[in-house]
């Protein structure tokens, strides 16, 4: 049994049906070759006749050749030989065949699977009833008077009676070595003629690249947002200890904020999780794509300016909430930047009551983000791992084309903080003044 298994095994037997397939995909070519060859003199005893059905089967094939052009021919290819053929599904492309190599590529393949699957379904549909009359030739008297009625008398020699078994066995066997080659060889042709062209390999890497940006502005989204939760609610939770016994109305508007503030940051957490998981599902795009919100934007400023745990004067000019002056993506990015801010102040600080001041206008073509806040006061939250907010501020800034400036502020003895960003209000780099 082993030494037919590279004839019968699973294996050999779904390459058999590789072939198969490519034989009935070859029949509607091997008819129109048939009625070319039949208009051209040669349709007496076509289908009785070697050289014609010869001549047809030598029509079909360069129209097969044309059909493979087509770009949907390589993703149906690839998944029969996939499913069939035994190939490591990472060496065949994925997608239409776009390129002109690929196409030449793909047609070599295509005109390669049905000619050889049009040769092994002929043989396979003619062989084997023969084989078979022949093993049973011994055994019924109705196949020897047949075969004597017509003609073939050496057939039913007592010799030739003996050895009819064999000989039939014996052609199965040659059919099942043909079949075993054929499939073979279309395995190893595989990679060659399906697998990626170096286009479909950088066309890969492109899609991988822009897939690992995503994902790195989600991680950044998820720190800023738990970050800044974390920052808020840590403080606001030690300024509700420290005045819990004097002040009880503090301590309730400090749980208040903590609730909100929390409450939200999970809103935002599902929101971002949930775009993780959608590019994990099949059929899905990737998250993020086009102008989809995956996060708040500048219309939900109040909320985080009411609970983020400091006291900010808000000025603005403008509406800088209004998506149609501020595109969405600038108005997320706008929001984060804020946000970003913030933290900055608790973590630095935020220990004082002076009050944050932060501007946003809506200038001609740019939006204006400025926050300043005192220093020198004790930093009310210090977060082992920092100092990565003005970084993540200028890569924000510098991805929509922006820029921004952080220090302390020009002309002042130094006692003041001043973040300023510019992004473009349309988020494009290249419309920059």
């Amino acid at each position: 049994m082993r030494l037919l298994a590279p004839l019968t095994g699973r294996r050999a037997r779904l390459r058999w049906l590789h072939l198969i397939i490519g034989g009935a995909l070859l029949m509607p070519y091997f008819l129109v070759g048939t009625v070319l060859v039949s208009m051209a003199g040669g349709g007496a005893g076509l289908f009785s006749s070697v050289p014609a059905q010869l001549a047809a089967f030598a029509c079909a094939l360069p129209m097969v050749a044309v059909s493979g052009f087509f770009p949907l021919v390589r993703p149906l290819s690839v998944a029969a030989a996939r499913a069939l053929c035994g190939v490591p599904p990472a060496l065949l492309a994925d997608g239409p065949a776009r390129t002109r190599q690929a196409r030449v590529r793909t047609t070599a393949w295509f005109t390669l699977h049905l000619g050889l699957g049009g040769i092994v379904s002929g043989i396979t549909l003619a062989l084997t009833p023969f084989a078979l009359a022949v093993m049973g030739l011994p055994f019924s008297a109705a196949l020897r008077e047949s075969w004597l009625a017509a003609g073939s008398g050496v057939l039913v020699e007592p010799w030739a009676l003996a050895l009819a078994p064999f000989a039939g066995l014996a052609m199965l066997v040659a059919m099942a070595l043909v079949a075993a080659g054929a499939g073979e060889l279309l395995a190893r042709r595989v990679p060659v003629l399906l697998g990626p062209t170096p286009e479909d390999r950088l066309a890969a890497a492109e899609r991988r690249a822009a897939d690992l940006a995503v994902r790195n502005r989600l991680a950044r989204e998820l720190h800023d947002s738990v970050g800044h939760a974390l920052s808020a609610v840590t403080l606001q939770a030690g300024a509700a200890r420290r005045v819990l016994d004097r002040d009880p109305e503090f301590v309730r508007r400090a749980l208040t904020a903590i609730e909100e503030t929390t409450r939200r940051t999970v809103g935002e957490l599902d929101a971002v999780v949930g775009l993780l998981r959608r590019d994990e599902e099949p059929g899905s795009g990737e998250p993020g794509d086009g102008d989809a919100a995956y996060g708040p934007g500048l219309d939900a400023l109040d909320g985080l300016l009411a609970h983020c745990g400091v006291p900010v004067a808000y000025e603005r000019e403008g509406d800088p909430g209004d998506p149609r002056v501020v595109v969405p993506v600038v108005s997320r990015e706008a929001y984060r930047i804020v946000q970003e801010g913030l933290s900055n102040v608790l973590r630095h600080g935020g220990g004082g009551t002076s009050p944050v001041r932060l501007l946003i206008a809506v200038r001609e073509r740019e939006l204006e983000i400025v926050m300043e806040n005192p220093l020198g006061e004790r930093p009310a939250v210090v977060r082992p791992g920092g100092g990565r907010g003005l970084r993540g501020i200028a890569e924000r800034a510098a991805l929509l084309g922006g820029r921004s400036e952080a220090g302390p502020y020009e002309g002042t003895d130094g006692s003041t903080w001043r973040l300023a960003v510019r992004l473009p209000l349309t988020g494009r780099p290249e419309e920059r003044s």
